[in-house]
């Protein structure tokens, strides 16, 4: 190690551990066990420019280990990221770019929101697919516009998790040689020693899911053999590669290091005093970078720019050479363009179906207007509809395949769609039951944090799923989405409805889920674009309505046939679609109240879930018919006369609104 390596690795120690302590809060172990495999991936390997972020064939660089934030902050700073000293100083305070795990979109080079443990590598495995995909789409012989390396720093926490075990078998199978995991093998976690909960040989392990294994025995200072370690792993082609580097956690403090003390509590102002003696740090000045790691800083930057610079010069002759490849890059790596979003062909339906065959129609029309769309199941294919037909499955022999095979993985098919979706230029949905939604939550809510537009498509979506029972019948999931900021929840009536919730999802800066009927419903004459608002009068059956019915799904079918019952009885009631609350809410004042007047407060919600959130639709004076507790193993309509969800008990609810 050369004295500007040692310099700019003790730099990232001592920002880090100062940072936290400045904060008062954070995790500084990590940091100071991990940054010289940091460093010197970034400085002899990595290919960036910290002067474009968003170079599109850059290497990723995905810290799994979210905790170690620090870690990341100061690499960007020391590396000529638009990082500054005072974000460092500003580490965990309200409206900090620095935020105590890394936020995408807070800083530059920050490629994922990472925390929760283990996703990040699932996030890695999604964008190392990306370039796999997007490689075979683009490149052409002498060519190579897509061609570059995801990089993820995991620890041993990252690695007990469950996603992490889905994620990195499927990339074996996959066997995605563009991936390089770097472990960071410290051995304690909040609670302690590893030993007690985590003794399994990770290396077997990593070579039964067919992935390189490779050693560093001692990461806390040889770096030449971490920087010949990841140089054999770029030159693995065919097999992801996990490199296990033994570290110590809290490397060169020694009244903490080696002990869970350091974790996750700052080391406290006489053990910052100890690590800076130890490390032979010299500098009275907190917060300081020497003159040296700026220069050296400067010098890479000049092959930064070179690399870029010869992308650039490359992809010029690419689009002379290959016009319409480029266009197609365009359409990939930009906005979904409106005309397809326009098209009414979307809509045209002429027979009823179940939500979830239409759904499977909509996709393939999508498909062959959109190519980057890239997505598929947890193994539940057939059953949602979810295949791109004709086009082949992605894997090791055809990665230009657009559909994927998960299997039964519904936590890493979400992580990794969210990778797929960092990384640009791809669509990405993924497709299982409604009610295993509770198997991907966390991810679909990184999805919602990070604003990425993943498309979850959940059959199944009700008590109408019928014999199957209970396990298999969702009733919370709807309140549950809908409770979750960010999300768009989609539940169609019908065919037309289901287009609209594509095309809305293809225009939103969040995900969107998309809630399908296992059971066929009717095609309304009146459906169509206007579901685009959320919420829309279906029918008004009288000129006056003196009662609304609101219902969303299989139940609007219900509320239109009590709506009949009731006008048969001289009681004019209007039927409202509300296919999705939240794109409701973003429609102006005067919209909502020509669909839900409030001069009108006599009402009616319908739907089969669970009744919470629906209070405020209904009002003081209105009723909700609902599912408040789990259904039961029958034929779906013995199911919903059980449970009342019929036209003459919804009609019944009505005239008792009514009499209030």
């Amino acid at each position: 190690m050369n004295k500007i390596d040692r310099l700019s690795i003790n730099t990232i120690r001592v920002l880090s551990a100062e940072g936290v302590q400045k904060a008062n809060s954070g995790h500084p172990g990590l940091p100071l066990g991990a940054a010289p495999m940091a460093y010197t991936l970034w400085s002899r390997h990595l290919k960036h420019n910290p002067k474009n972020p968003k170079w599109p064939d850059r290497d990723r660089f995905v810290l799994s280990a979210g905790h170690g934030s620090m870690l990341l902050y100061s690499l960007l700073h020391i590396f000529g990221y638009d990082v500054t000293i005072d974000d460092l100083k500003n580490f965990r305070q309200l409206g900090s770019r620095t935020a105590g795990h890394p936020e995408y979109g807070h800083a530059p080079g920050i490629e994922t929101t990472t925390g929760p443990l283990g996703q990040g590598i699932a996030n890695a495995v999604g964008m190392a697919m990306a370039e796999a995909h997007l490689a075979a789409m683009f490149n052409k012989d002498g060519y190579n516009v897509v061609d570059h390396y995801t990089y993820v720093l995991s620890g041993d926490g990252c690695l007990m998790e469950g996603v992490a075990s889905e994620a990195c078998s499927l990339a074996g199978t996959l066997k995605l040689g563009k991936l390089i995991l770097l472990y960071d093998r410290n051995k304690i976690t909040i609670e302690g020693e590893t030993d007690f909960t985590f003794d399994e040989d990770v290396a077997k392990r990593f070579e039964a899911y067919g992935w390189q294994v490779l050693h560093v025995e001692d990461g806390n200072e040889d770096i030449d053999s971490i920087d010949r370690a990841i140089a054999e792993a770029k030159a693995e082609k065919n097999r992801p590669s996990i490199i296990i580097i033994n570290t110590a956690i809290g490397y060169g403090c020694p009244p903490v290091q080696g002990k869970a003390s350091c974790h996750g509590s700052p080391l406290g102002d006489e053990n910052i005093a100890v690590l800076k003696q130890t490390l032979g740090w010299d500098y009275a000045e907190s917060f300081f970078v020497p003159d040296e790691v700026k220069a050296a800083a400067a010098e890479r930057q000049k092959k930064y720019d070179e690399a870029e610079a010869q992308w650039n010069e490359m992809f010029a002759a690419y689009r002379k050479a290959y016009p319409d490849m480029a266009a197609l890059w365009d359409q990939c790596f930009g906005p979904v363009d409106e005309s397809v979003l326009s098209d009414p062909s979307l809509y045209e339906f002429d027979k009823p179906l179940a939500t979830r065959q239409s759904s499977g129609v909509i996709l393939n029309r999508l498909a062959e207007k959109l190519p980057g769309l890239f997505g598929g199941s947890a193994d539940l294919g057939p059953s949602n509809n979810s295949v791109l037909k004709g086009r082949p499955y992605f894997s090791a022999q055809t990665p230009e395949g657009q559909n994927i095979h998960y299997g039964i993985r519904e936590f890493a098919m979400a992580a990794i769609a969210n990778g797929q979706a960092l990384h640009g230029g791809l669509i990405p949905y993924v497709a299982t039951f409604f009610v295993f939604s509770d198997y991907l939550k966390n991810a679909l809510r990184m999805s919602a944090l990070m604003g990425l537009p993943v498309i979850y498509v959940m059959p199944h979506d009700s008590i109408g799923v019928g014999e199957d029972g209970p396990t298999h019948q969702p009733v919370e999931q709807l309140a549950t989405m809908r409770a979750t900021p960010n999300v768009y929840t989609w539940r169609p009536a019908d065919s037309r409805e289901t287009a609209a919730a594509y095309i809305s999802a293809l225009r939103a800066k969040g995900p969107s889920v998309i809630a399908l009927s296992r059971q066929t419903l009717p095609l309304f004459e009146e459906t169509g674009p206007a579901a685009l608002k959320g919420a829309y009068v279906l029918k008004d059956f009288g000129d006056k309505p003196q009662v609304i019915l609101i219902g969303t799904g299989s139940e609007v079918e219900i509320c239109y046939q009590a709506a009949r019952k009731l006008a048969e009885e001289g009681i004019a009631a209007r039927v409202v679609s509300m296919p999705c609350m939240e794109v409701f809410e973003e429609q102006d004042e005067a919209y909502r109240q020509s669909v839900l007047p409030d001069s009108i407060d006599r009402r009616v919600v319908v739907e089969a879930g669970s009744s919470f959130g629906w209070h405020k639709y209904a009002g003081p004076k209105g009723e909700i018919v609902a599912i408040d507790r789990f259904g039961a193993s029958a034929p779906a309509k013995q199911l919903y006369a059980a449970y009342g969800l019929t036209a003459e008990n919804v009609a019944a609810k009505a005239k008792a609104v009514l009499a209030k």
